[in-house]
């Protein structure tokens, strides 16, 4: 029996020229096709590129690229798989400061934090209130998310169009 299709986008936010042709590569093993990435300039660090990469195939492929990418020092990146049926959806964020990152997502695109991950936040914090938003931030992949938003708004005129939670 075969694996179920999805799809996902890599989100390449920084990389130094010269590893570009490397992340290439890795996205080409991970996806079992050749393959080459539209790089422009990214103005939030000097002398970086962006790129973006709509991929298709099965679950698990997102894993697979994020895998590929992790070990790059001053990458910067973020892996979606969409759900499909039976299986989660999943995003994997990297920056060089804080490592890789993940998380699953529901069909919208939300955040999912397992029970089990609640149960420890609600252990660890006891009655402290402060510990418990600490966990919960860290559960969700706050941080991550607060690093690579300037990178993300910089790619506004990329041919993705991301989706920004609404206050």
């Amino acid at each position: 029996m075969t694996a179920p299709n999805t799809r996902g986008v890599l989100y390449v936010h920084s990389a130094p020229r010269a590893l570009c042709q490397h992340v290439e590569w890795g996205l080409g093993r991970a996806t079992g096709v050749p393959t080459t990435m539209p790089w422009i300039a990214q103005p939030v660090i000097s002398g970086t590129l962006r790129a973006e990469y709509a991929w298709e195939g099965p679950v698990g492929t997102g894993a697979k690229i994020a895998s590929e990418l992790r070990g790059w020092e001053h990458l910067r990146f973020e892996v979606t798989e969409e759900p499909s049926d039976g299986v989660d959806g999943g995003r994997w964020m990297h920056t060089p400061g804080l490592g890789i990152f993940f998380v699953q997502t529901d069909a919208a695109g939300n955040v999912v934090v397992p029970e089990e991950r609640i149960r420890y936040a609600l252990e660890v914090a006891g009655g402290n209130a402060t510990e418990l938003h600490r966990e919960l931030r860290l559960a969700m992949g706050q941080a991550w998310d607060e690093e690579l938003e300037p990178f993300r708004i910089a790619g506004d005129d990329s041919p993705v169009v991301w989706m920004h939670r609404v206050s």
